[in-house]
């Protein structure tokens, strides 16, 4: 039996193509019916794009993404006001890549359909249950998960025995519900995000990220190829509070919502106003996360990704964290046979680690700094608490070794 992942998203095929370099089988059920490049940017922080390249993924990342030099903090005319390097500028040996989500996942789902086989990832098929089967799962190896999927296209529920089942189906994820029933609501910070991409002229370097806050709006933007910038605009309405409403990821928003706060804005190196209006679309939703969990899984079952540590993307981490979590999970599971073990193994190095990231993007958001001195205390401050010190992430061994 395979190791069973729900979720074909960022983390899920990174899982599924690190327990294949492994040596450990794996398979992908997918809810969406079809795999399609839906999204915006996202950004890989170079202790991620280490482990893709690892993965002999380097060439195709770098080919659909940009490698940020610089994070510019700005006022809304332009000035600036703190510059930081980025990636291979900053020290590091692997570079950070802006680029598309959607992309990203095509290129991973390419990578798990060749590698894998072309049936590794069943699109229309949901988890909605499971339970422990006491069937042979390997050799020397007893037990198994027995994961009940529904078929969407025919509504039927089946069953499939699994050696282990891996919640990769992110922040509404049914994996995570099933094992904690009791878990607290999604958590708003009060701030709504509308993000989007325009076809726009290249800014400063051509490989920066622009930060600029005025009172309760902040926008960020950044290439992330294809001769098109990504943006984000966050806007504080409300005071931090459980939330109440969606929290859906890919809502449309509407131009009039967010234009007010921004069309004042003149930055002069970069039109604000016309990145908004020339969009092709926008996508509207609330910056949440939860609570970290005092444990993710029980016996055969575990969280990965956003299922396991939903966080605000202030700082840039999501995607990378749940890379990293990939490849810890298909580390610990080749180095033993006692898949509970290898669960139990991959939840101590992770969770702690995960939780701390949680924590760290909730204190950047408050932080509210504005001077050069507190910028540059924040944002190193983040690395340090997060594990992205420079030197520690190149002089710590490979993930993948066993």
């Amino acid at each position: 039996m395979s190791v069973l992942i729900a979720g074909a998203g960022i983390g899920g095929l990174a899982a599924a193509l690190s327990l294949h370099a492994a040596g450990v089988g794996a398979a992908v059920v997918e809810s969406a019916r079809e795999i399609r490049p839906f999204g915006v940017g996202i950004n890989l922080l170079p202790h991620a794009v280490r482990e893709l390249i690892e993965l002999g993924l380097g060439d195709e990342l770098a080919a659909i993404g940009v490698a940020t030099a610089e994070n510019v903090y700005a006022d809304r005319l332009g000035r600036r006001v703190f510059t930081e390097p980025r990636g291979m500028a900053q020290g590091y040996r692997w570079p950070q890549y802006s680029v598309h989500r959607g992309e990203l996942q095509r290129l991973l789902l390419a990578a798990v359909r060749e590698r894998l086989g072309a049936d590794a990832v069943r699109t229309g098929a949901r988890v909605v249950g499971f339970g422990d089967s006491g069937e042979w799962a390997g050799p020397g190896e007893r037990g198994g998960v027995r994961v009940r999927i529904l078929d969407r296209a025919t509504g039927t529920v089946e069953e499939s025995a699994a050696r282990a089942l891996i919640g990769a189906d992110g922040l509404h994820s049914a994996v995570r519900a099933a094992l904690h029933p009791q878990d607290g609501p999604l958590l708003w910070s009060g701030i709504r995000m509308w993000r989007g991409t325009t076809r726009a002229e290249p800014f400063l370097t051509g490989r920066s990220m622009v930060i600029v806050r005025d009172g309760d709006a902040e926008l960020v933007a950044y290439p992330i190829g294809g001769g098109r910038v990504n943006w984000v605009c966050q806007v504080r309405v409300s005071e931090p509070g459980p939330l109440t409403g969606d929290a859906a990821w890919n809502r449309v928003g509407r131009l009039a919502d967010v234009l007010p706060y921004f069309d004042h804005w003149r930055l002069g190196w970069l039109d604000v106003p016309g990145l908004l209006v020339n969009s092709g679309e926008i996508l509207e939703y609330p910056m949440v996360d939860r609570e970290p969990l005092p444990w993710w899984g029980s016996g055969r079952v575990t969280l990965l990704g956003d299922a396991a540590h939903p966080m605000y993307p202030v700082g840039a981490n999501g995607a990378s964290q749940a890379v990293v979590d990939a490849r810890v999970l298909a580390r610990e599971l080749a180095r033993t046979g006692d898949v509970p073990t290898a669960l139990a193994r991959y939840e101590t190095e992770r969770r702690e680690a995960t939780a701390a990231v949680v924590r760290a993007n909730r204190a950047m958001n408050r932080a509210g700094a504005r001077t050069p001195e507190e910028l540059a205390r924040v944002t190193d401050t983040y690395r340090d608490t997060t594990g992205g010190d420079v030197r520690t992430l190149n002089a710590r061994a490979s993930l993948g070794r066993r």
